[in-house]
């Protein structure tokens, strides 16, 4: 068995990075549910200016790369087209449900993400171990009990939840398509493929439900330029330079201070707070969570096949 990477003790720049980006994505549920756009729209121009800065210098650079995964390595290429495809399904459905229920609730629900993974990683025919089928169980009753109290009270915070939950399957698609891909495929490559081919299919999305993409007042649009500024681009970046310090499993664990930073966020911004009932479920879900996540580390630092879908790295948001 092969001993993992000596990591280098954390410096007061890896650790700033990471608090700067659990703050970057904590702000994005916040933001969504502040703007006064469609949440379809935001996430069309999210990625549309994304795409917009880091695609010219990825296709200056990566030009023969481009070239092989439209000739020769065309399947490597339509699993960066699906990983877009599935990322856009992620954004059509978790963004709304900011605006369907509350910031905290929708924050906790998507980031149930490593749990589906978990899962399609069974499907794949990997096994889990006790630990994270443990970690499931616990996360999937946190989600009735948090869901159940929206239920009871708002058939619109219901179909809020709904959606997160299918936000965070969806990124789990994303994340299991693109650790496939990323064998072989650049960051740059992969991340211009797929934030191009994401808003390309909200784009279809906005023209079919005759969703407008403009006329927007300037709050708005500050709103979606920290958007991409934010979430999309500073949360993932300084996420990606921590990992030359900080383990994958940390990583993810950290990630899950999301939803109580959204949460704060969306109670002293917006005066938010979800149902009493809810937060014993969504403390419930996000321990579940943690230990579907710690517990896929274990089995992977023992076995030395493919990692635990756990360790795919920070999801979208």
């Amino acid at each position: 068995m092969q001993s993992s990477p000596r990591r280098r003790p954390l410096d007061p720049l890896t650790t700033g990075a990471v608090a700067l980006a659990v703050a970057a994505v904590s702000s994005a549920a916040p933001l969504i549910a502040f703007a006064a756009a469609p949440a379809l729209a935001i996430a069309f121009w999210r990625n549309v200016i994304a795409t917009g800065l880091v695609g010219p210098w990825a296709l200056l650079r990566r030009r023969a790369e481009f070239r092989r995964l439209l000739t020769v390595d065309r399947r490597e290429g339509w699993l960066c087209v699906l990983a877009g495809v599935a990322l856009a399904a992620h954004f059509a459905t978790w963004m709304p449900s900011a605006q369907l229920t509350t910031v905290a609730t929708a924050t906790a629900l998507v980031a149930t993400q490593p749990v589906w993974q978990g899962l399609i990683a069974r499907w794949q025919g990997r096994r889990l171990p006790g630990t994270v089928w443990v970690g499931i169980g616990i996360a999937v009753l946190g989600a009735v009990l948090a869901s159940g109290s929206d239920f009871a009270v708002s058939g619109r915070a219901f179909a809020g939840d709904l959606l997160a939950i299918a936000g965070a399957i969806f990124a789990a698609v994303y994340t299991a398509l693109g650790e496939r891909a990323r064998v072989t495929v650049s960051t740059a490559t992969y991340t211009t493929i797929c934030y191009a081919v994401c808003g390309l299919v909200l784009l279809l999305g906005c023209l079919v439900g005759r969703v407008p993409l403009g006329g927007f007042d300037t709050e708005t649009w500050l709103v979606i330029a920290a958007l991409v500024v934010g979430a999309q681009l500073l949360g993932h970046s300084m996420f990606n330079y921590a990992l030359r310090r900080v383990s994958a499993t940390t990583i993810s664990v950290l990630i899950l201070l999301e939803a109580p930073g959204a949460a704060l966020i969306g109670w002293a911004w917006l005066g938010q707070l979800p149902q009493p009932l809810a937060l014993p479920g969504l403390g419930v879900l996000l321990l579940g969570t943690a230990v579907v996540v710690l517990g896929g580390a274990r089995a992977g630092r023992r076995v030395a096949p493919p990692p635990v879908p756990a360790e795919a790295g920070p999801p979208p948001v």
